[in-house]
């Protein structure tokens, strides 16, 4: 893609698609999350989008400058997604915690995607709502500003890092999934105790632990942290 993009009124084609509807940016997004939950990182072509939209190829260019354009569109959307009807409810602690599993569970609900866009930093409106919200949470209850800063990124990139993790193994063929699992009951379950006396007595608590999410429970132990600098400054 080039620097084609076209004014926003300037933007609504005279006829519909081939599937009868009226290009927009926000569908153009929505269906390269669906072309890329379906075929990965190829699917993000001018090429492929126009056939899925019924459009001349071409057309993208009036609303994104690149694949990388449309790519960052695609991460805010997610972005957006995980902050669709959220409200603060005035307690910190559980509004982070709510906004944190709702970045996970947006990103894992596309995990070709999240692949893709959890590491990009936006710079748009859905990102810019969220740092804005997290930190209201964290002024709000508070924290000083130089702490508020530094638990905002520690809670941030645990989230997207999680995120990111989980997602690539959602990613995985089922077979590799099951194989990746099944590691720790084949290998770890087997080792010799005298050898490997700790692994051996957590053995059948890591086969079962290892099969769901680590990112709640880190969450957490991030969130205890926080109210532990909290009461310790005073709030």
């Amino acid at each position: 893609m080039t620097d084609r993009v076209v004014p926003e009124p300037q933007r609504r084609r005279r006829r519909p698609t081939k599937q009868g509807v009226v290009l927009s940016a926000e569908l153009i997004v929505d269906t390269a999350i669906r072309l890329i939950g379906r075929h990965g990182a190829e699917a993000l072509t001018v090429r492929r989008l126009g056939a899925a939209l019924g459009a001349d190829p071409s057309a993208v260019y009036r609303y994104f400058h690149s694949t990388d354009d449309l790519l960052l569109a695609v991460a805010d959307e997610l972005i957006g997604r995980a902050q669709h009807d959220w409200r603060p409810t005035g307690d910190w602690r559980a509004d982070l915690r709510a906004i944190g599993l709702r970045i996970h569970a947006s990103y894992l609900a596309h995990p070709q995607a999240a692949i893709l866009a959890a590491h990009r930093t936006t710079g748009r409106a859905h990102e810019i709502a969220a740092v804005e919200a997290i930190l209201g949470v964290l002024r709000t209850a508070g924290f000083p500003d130089p702490e508020a800063v530094r638990i905002y990124h520690a809670f941030v990139d645990q989230s997207l890092g999680f995120a990111a993790l989980d997602a690539a193994t959602l990613a995985l063929p089922s077979a590799a999934q099951n194989a990746d699992l099944e590691v720790w009951q084949a290998s770890y379950a087997r080792l010799d105790a005298a050898e490997h006396p700790h692994i051996a007595a957590t053995a059948h608590l890591l086969t079962a632990d290892m099969r769901r999410s680590g990112y709640p429970y880190a969450l957490d132990l991030l969130l205890d942290a926080a109210e532990a600098r909290l009461r310790a400054a005073g709030g």
